[in-house]
């Protein structure tokens, strides 16, 4: 499947995370590079596709309820300031399910039809 044939963003996690659900808050602040460790002190990876790709564009309006520049524009700001960092950029889904399973700490998206026994779904509440 291409990229963005499936418009349902579901989070996902490597199986070595500890959190199964976050808020919505939870979340943006993970995916705005403000929270950078989970509960138990493993440092949080962030993976996200491509700006111009419709699955990243639904999981910033469905999941985060913000417009993918406004992501953009919280990560060029941390990056320009010295004070943050982007997320890692992959470019398809599939690169996305394989980086996330095999990163420690690692949290992304994939489109719903995607989920498999390799990454862990992330409830958002």
């Amino acid at each position: 499947m291409l990229y963005g044939e499936d418009f349902s963003p579901t989070v996902v996690a490597s199986p070595s995370v500890v959190v199964d659900a976050l808020s919505r808050n939870e979340l943006r602040a993970i995916f705005f590079m403000r929270r950078r460790t989970w509960p138990d002190g493993t440092p949080i990876q962030v993976f996200v596709l491509p700006d111009d790709r419709p699955l990243h564009q639904a999981f910033c309006k469905q999941i985060l309820n913000v417009y993918p520049h406004q992501l953009r524009r919280a990560w060029d700001r941390g990056v320009f300031s010295g004070t943050g960092q982007a997320p890692i950029e992959v470019e398809t889904i599939e690169e996305m399910q394989e980086k996330v399973a095999s990163s420690q700490g690692a949290i992304g998206y994939i489109g719903r039809d995607h989920l498999d026994a390799s990454v862990k779904a992330v409830t958002v509440r």
